[in-house]
């Protein structure tokens, strides 16, 4: 650490004693040297740099040619998803359209079946009921009948005598023998 001490020393010293300034003599201050220099790195870092920048323009255009082409067929993509979109909103429509037309006609089938439904147990109802009314006065007319015949019969029997009797068994038998 002393060594770096007195080298910094040193040069405070010449400094000091001289002071800052420009040489102006070109061959102590290798001026040229350094326009040389200066200039053959220009001119080969231009080449170089150029080439690189010219291969970089090269590939940003070709990637801004490649984002516009995408652009240009996701906007294409895009135009023919929207035809289909309305296309299918067109399609979605048609159908609700259909499927209330066939719900208005199975309603109606549906009531059209029904009334006649109606309409045939109504009438099977009034056929029942007509049978059912025939076969209650056939009934009645019977159970009428029936008492009737027995009335008669029970009149009969107080009525007739045996006497009676025999005159209406005579009587049968002789017309029966008439027919013979």
């Amino acid at each position: 650490m002393n060594n770096y001490m007195q080298v910094y020393e040193m040069i405070c010293e010449h400094y000091a004693s001289k002071g800052f300034g420009f040489n102006t003599d070109f061959l102590e201050a290798n001026v040229i040297n350094i326009f040389l220099l200066l200039s053959g790195l220009i001119y080969v870092l231009r080449q170089f740099l150029g080439a690189i920048l010219s291969s970089r323009q090269q590939k940003v255009l070709i990637a801004i040619q490649e984002a516009e082409e995408r652009l240009k067929q996701a906007n294409i993509r895009l135009l023919e998803s929207e035809k289909q979109f309305k296309q299918t909103e067109v399609v979605i429509k048609q159908i609700e359209k259909e499927a209330i037309i066939t719900a208005e006609k199975v309603r109606k089938s549906i009531l059209a079946q029904g009334k006649l439904d109606i309409e045939r147990l109504t009438d099977a109802g009034k056929v029942s009921i007509s049978i059912a009314e025939m076969q209650v006065r056939e009934q009645i007319q019977q159970q009428i009948t029936n008492l009737a015949i027995r009335q008669v019969a029970l009149d009969l029997k107080k009525q007739i005598t045996p006497s009676i009797q025999s005159k209406i068994i005579d009587e049968n038998i002789l017309q029966l023998g008439d027919k013979l």
